[in-house]
């Protein structure tokens, strides 16, 4: 046995992100995680998760990085509830350009479905079990110590205790989400200002629970999804998603000057005022489980780390201090493991302190948000008032083409299969030039749209009985 100590990584925030660059590091090094709140035990809502009570999915690129990050957790979820959906077999959903997707099964997409209470329960259970890993909870990141060449660790401040500390490392991840201070911490080591970009569709979400219709359960009933179109702003949408415990969660969205609110007498209205009335009409008569809440944190925000002319080895950023997104696109989490998958890939090769590595980490886990940036904001970026900058004469086209693509896959198998490649994350928006989708797009055969939601009669019967 070599007596050389094991690496050292701090990653602060128990946030998803930050648990699972724990885990794709504990392999590497001793981590300790540090989380300024209290955690829950097993499935339960926490502080400091804004969108943890309304609708998540991991689309099929996440399960994958899943798989090979922790294996065995994805089939774990799924005993304790969660579901592996098939896109589209299992999922009837209306695009933003008011078509249809038929129904075809020959995909090998499987997005995963269930609360954000049991993802979050599941996955801490299984990587703060690792013996390597060590949680401080209560504890708040105060900034970095080090300077600007190189990170050596992080002050902190745990409730309970006199003063603050200095937890050495050799590498210090900083996984705190949306609010992060990275960007001020590398100002104090002397380092230049961060480039950020927002674009802000100004959603407002209103998410409430159902029990699910007896007779669905006996079926895998389908995700349903109404998407908002940006060409008719206000942008309105909804989905169901089946969840564990024989339930719905219902999320409704709409953007400025439509946006859903929290009085219960008013939602089910809302959703039988969307472009389809579809989900208004599958809960009308359906047991809602607790009140309405809602979430305004919405916004696509960005910043360019990678961008600095220099930066310090022993640091990384990563998950939602990166990038947030709108969350009706359903990236962030995909995001953050293919992140982490780069950042364990990387370590394991470069280890945590060669000179150097610093930008070169920052940079591998920072190419997943380059897909996801571009597919938010192409959307969002339509809506007034979203952004300072309106799109430019590329932006446009590309949206358009996109449009087209939809179309497209909303009637071919072919073409479905290239587009649910890039929206799960699993290739390069490139894929959408390929022959699988500009040989039906130029020259078909197509099939015609669909002129309501493709719901079977089974599934209809198992609602109204």
């Amino acid at each position: 046995m070599s007596d050389v100590p094991r690496p050292t990584a701090v990653v602060i925030g128990a946030s998803i992100g930050g648990l699972l660059a724990a885990a794709a590091l504990v392999e590497h090094a001793d981590v300790t995680v540090i989380e300024r709140d209290t955690l829950p035990a097993g499935p339960a809502p926490r502080r400091g998760v804004p969108q943890g009570r309304h609708a998540h999915l991991v689309w099929s690129g996440g399960v994958l990085a899943f798989r090979e990050l922790l294996p065995g957790f994805v089939e774990e979820l799924v005993e304790r509830g969660a579901r592996l959906v098939p896109i589209m077999a299992e999922m009837v959903s209306r695009a933003p350009n008011e078509v249809w997707f038929r129904r075809f099964t020959a995909t090998h997409h499987r997005n995963l479905v269930c609360s954000r209470d049991l993802l979050d329960g599941v996955l801490r259970e299984r990587v703060l079990s690792n013996p390597r890993l060590t949680l401080r909870q209560d504890t708040t990141a105060l900034g970095l110590a080090g300077e600007a060449a190189r990170v050596t660790g992080v002050r902190v401040r745990t409730e309970g205790r006199d003063g603050e500390e200095t937890l050495a490392a050799d590498l210090v991840v900083d996984a705190s989400g949306r609010g992060s201070r990275a960007p001020r911490w590398l100002g104090e080591l002397g380092l230049p200002e961060v480039a950020e970009r927002e674009v802000n569709a100004g959603v407002a979400y209103a998410t409430r629970l159902f029990r699910a219709p007896a007779g669905s359960l006996e079926l895998p009933f389908p995700l349903v999804n109404v998407q908002a179109n940006p060409a008719k702003a206000p942008g309105r949408g909804g989905i169901i998603l089946p969840i564990e415990d024989g339930r719905w969660i219902v999320t409704l969205s709409g953007t400025r000057g439509g946006e859903p609110t929290g009085d219960p007498a008013e939602f089910t209205d809302f959703a039988l005022k969307l472009g389809d009335p579809v989900i208004g009409e599958l809960i009308r008569d359906a047991e809602p489980l607790g009140e309405v809440v809602t979430t305004r944190s919405t916004a696509n925000r960005r910043r360019y780390f990678e961008k600095l002319r220099a930066w310090p080895d022993g640091f990384v950023v990563t998950g939602d201090a990166v990038a947030g997104y709108n969350p009706v696109y359903g990236h962030g989490i995909t995001v953050a493991a293919q992140s982490a998958l780069a950042l364990g890939a990387l370590t394991g090769t470069d280890g945590l302190a060669r000179p150097g590595t610093g930008r070169r980490l920052q940079r591998a886990v920072t190419r997943p948000v380059a897909a996801a940036w571009d597919l938010a904001i192409g959307q969002d970026v339509r809506y007034p008032g979203a952004s300072d900058r309106p799109p430019n004469r590329a932006e446009r086209a590309l949206a358009a083409f996109v449009d087209r693509a939809v179309a497209t896959g909303a009637r071919n198998p072919r073409a479905l299969g290239a587009l649910l490649d890039v929206m799960s994350l699993e290739k390069p928006a490139t894929r959408l030039f390929s022959p699988d989708m500009l040989v039906p797009m130029l020259f078909g055969p197509k099939r015609p749209f669909l002129s309501q939601a493709p719901l079977t009669e089974e599934e209809l019967k198992s609602i109204t009985g």
